[in-house]
């Protein structure tokens, strides 16, 4: 049994830190969730690249021309993740940052494998119209692993999304009861529990 607030945020950012670090965790990928132009919901699944406790902040990769940077860049978001072998769900509020230049996104993209890369030398933004199922890739990379100088144009559509992380909410699903508890960032991280 959960008894403890800060036991349940180590948990958190224990299994938050685990699912950037491990692709077999189910929580390297969450849901990330915003509000569209429309004030429609817009959620979308994205891998967890990087949770840091320290700074609150938790990094994604994606296309710098696809349609969610615009949506995201300074907007609320929400992400959620859930843990079925721990009988966890976390939700984290935050701000969202699209980060396309800089030192920081130079190193995470010399610190990419090649494959990883190939994934923005897409012909066209993401969510663009193809006339038949398709990867979008341009036809001389599909199916091999591109040579590190076949990759430079590639870096021009690689961008960062960092979510600062303002609140976590941490529920354990449990037989004999569950648990929930709200945590903020304030001077530290401030929690209290919550029915669940």
């Amino acid at each position: 049994m959960h008894d403890q607030l800060a036991e349940a945020l180590d948990m958190a950012w224990r299994l938050l830190g685990r699912g950037a670090a491990d692709r077999r965790s189910p929580v390297h990928t969450p849901v990330v969730t915003s509000v569209d132009g429309d004030g429609s919901p817009d959620a979308r699944v994205m891998v967890l690249r990087s949770a840091d406790r320290g700074a609150a902040l938790l990094r994604f990769h994606t296309d710098a021309r696809s349609p969610k940077c615009a949506a995201l860049d300074g907007a609320a978001v929400s992400v959620l993740a859930y843990h079925p072998g721990e009988a966890v769900q976390l939700r984290l509020a935050g701000t969202a940052r699209i980060l396309v230049q800089g030192a920081e996104v130079d190193r995470i993209w010399a610190a990419s494998t090649p494959f990883a890369r190939r994934c923005y030398l897409l012909e066209a933004a993401p969510g663009s119209p193809l006339p038949a199922p398709g990867s979008g890739l341009p036809a001389w990379v599909e199916g091999r692993k591109p040579e590190v100088a076949e990759l430079v144009p590639a870096r021009a559509n690689f961008a960062l999304v960092m979510v600062d992380v303002a609140a976590v909410d941490w529920l354990h699903l449990a037989q004999a009861g569950h648990r929930r508890a709200r945590f903020a960032v304030g001077d530290g991280w401030q929690g209290a529990w919550v029915v669940p």
